[in-house]
């Protein structure tokens, strides 16, 4: 893993500007350049992590609690926020931009412009249970070392 060129890294180092909400020793928080509403912000990891492959589930387990709290924050805040999207994007083809783990926490209201849009009707039990029995097959992967 390297960080060379990493904006999130930039900004743990204090060499990029960014608007800090949150700082502890493993996690940093602030304002989206971008955001979707006014408030949306990134949680990551002060260590380089490109994706959840990479990020040490302590860490990660840091990131969830830190977003959720700010989340709660966020609704309490006076901004605009009806409601809370938490956002997490794992590689490429998940619409990930920067490759450094980052989750966010974006204040939703009614008409606002964030959408996703998919398939979304519903599956056979059949073809759900096959899926479940082949996650369950890979939970059994996840200590063993990678080669």
């Amino acid at each position: 893993m390297t960080d060379d060129g990493c904006v999130f890294c930039s900004i743990v180092r204090g060499r990029t500007d960014a608007s800090v909400v949150h700082e502890d020793e493993s996690v940093l928080a602030f304002m989206d350049l971008r955001p979707v509403n006014p408030g949306h912000l990134l949680v990551i990891p002060k260590a380089h992590a490109v994706g959840l492959e990479d990020l040490e589930q302590d860490i990660g387990v840091q990131i969830w609690k830190v977003a959720h709290r700010l989340g709660r924050a966020v609704r309490r805040s006076g901004l605009r926020c009806e409601g809370v999207n938490l956002f997490l994007a794992d590689g490429e083809a998940a619409f990930q931009e920067v490759f450094h783990v980052h989750l966010h926490v974006i204040p939703r209201f009614a008409g606002d412009p964030f959408r996703i849009h998919a398939d979304w009707h519903v599956r056979e039990r059949e073809q759900l249970d096959r899926s479940a029995a082949t996650v369950r097959s890979a939970i059994a992967t996840l200590d063993a070392p990678r080669a």
